[in-house]
C-alpha cells in the first residue's frame, strides 16, 4: 500500500525522501526532525533539508522553539492545494501558449474571414488579447454584441476609443459619434467594422451581409500601420468638425459633401458589394 502512495506523491512532485517524511508525519505528529528521520528512514544528514523543502512548499507546518517540531498539512488540504496549483498552471499555460501562437503567426499573411459571426469572433479575440489600446469603428448593431468584451478590456486598463456610427453611449470608452453615419452606410452599401489592437493587428471588413460578410485579419505592418493611421485621422477630423463645423461646411458644403464628391469615383456616392 505504501508503495502505491509513494508513487502517487511522486506524481504530485514529491521526491522519494519528501514522500517518506510526509507519510511519517501523517502517521504520527508533531515530531522533531530527529524523530522524522528515525520513523521515515530518511538519512539524518538530509532530513532538515527535506523538511525545509516541504515547509517552503506549504506541505508541512513548523512549530519553532528550542527544538522545532513538524506536523503535516492534512491530506485533503494537500490535494486541494495541488488541484488549485494545477488549475492555475493550466490557465497560465493556456494564456502563454495562446500568446505564443499569436506571436508566431506569419506576419506576412492576410487572412480572409467569411461570415458575420466569424468576423465578430475574430474581433472579440483581438479585444481579449489587447493590452494597451483598442481603436474601433463600429455601428451600434455590432457594438451591442461586443460591449461586454470591450468593457472587460477597459477594466484591464486598456484604452478603448470608438468611432461610432449610430447612437452609441458608453461609460468605459471614449466615444466619437460620426457626423454622417447614416449617409456613409448608404454610400458604401452597408455596415463595416474596423479594429486596431495595440497598433499591431487589424480586422477590417463589411458585416451587414450575413453569412456573406467578408473581412480580413492581419498583423502585416504594411497594412496595420496605414489602417490604424486612417482611424486616427478620422478622429482628427471629428475633433475639427466638432469645433469648426460651420466654417468647414461653408467652404465644403454640408457634411463636407463637396470633398466627398471631389474624391469619390461613384457619381451617386454608392458602392455596391458583390456577394
Amino acid at each position: 500500500m505504501k508503495e502505491i502512495i509513494f508513487e502517487t506523491l511522486k506524481n504530485l512532485n514529491f521526491t522519494e525522501y519528501e514522500a517518506k517524511a510526509y507519510l511519517s508525519l501523517l502517521e504520527e505528529s508533531p515530531l522533531t526532525g530527529y524523530a522524522v528521520a528515525k520513523n521515515s528512514g530518511v538519512p539524518r544528514s538530509r532530513i532538515y533539508e527535506v523538511l525545509d523543502s516541504l515547509a517552503i512548499r506549504g506541505d508541512i507546518l513548523v512549530s519553532h522553539g528550542n527544538t522545532p517540531q513538524y506536523t503535516p498539512v492534512p491530506a485533503k488540504e494537500l490535494i486541494k492545494n495541488r488541484r488549485r496549483e494545477a488549475e492555475e498552471n493550466f490557465e497560465l499555460a493556456e494564456k502563454s501558449l495562446a500568446e505564443f501562437e499569436r506571436s508566431a503567426n506569419d506576419r506576412e499573411n492576410i487572412w480572409n474571414i467569411t461570415g458575420r459571426n466569424e468576423i465578430l469572433d475574430k474581433v472579440k479575440d483581438c479585444i481579449l488579447f489587447a493590452k494597451k489600446r483598442i481603436l474601433l469603428e463600429v455601428w451600434k448593431e455590432e457594438f451591442k454584441e461586443l460591449e461586454s468584451d470591450l468593457r472587460q478590456a477597459a477594466n484591464r486598463g486598456v484604452n478603448v476609443t470608438i468611432i461610432a456610427y449610430g447612437e452609441i453611449a458608453s461609460d468605459f470608452a471614449n466615444v466619437y459619434l460620426h457626423y454622417m453615419g447614416h449617409e456613409i452606410a448608404e454610400e458604401y452599401g452597408g455596415r463595416w467594422i474596423v479594429i486596431s489592437a495595440d497598433d499591431s493587428e487589424v480586422v477590417a471588413g463589411i458585416v451587414s451581409l450575413g453569412k456573406d460578410s467578408r473581412a480580413a485579419w492581419t498583423r502585416h505592418v504594411g497594412l496595420v500601420m496605414p489602417i490604424t493611421e486612417v482611424m486616427i485621422h478620422d478622429l482628427y477630423l471629428m475633433e475639427i468638425m466638432e469645433k469648426h463645423r460651420d466654417h468647414l461646411e461653408e467652404s465644403f458644403g454640408e457634411n463636407l459633401v463637396n470633398l466627398r464628391r471631389k474624391f469619390s469615383i461613384y457619381p451617386d456616392f454608392k458602392k455596391h458589394y458583390v456577394k
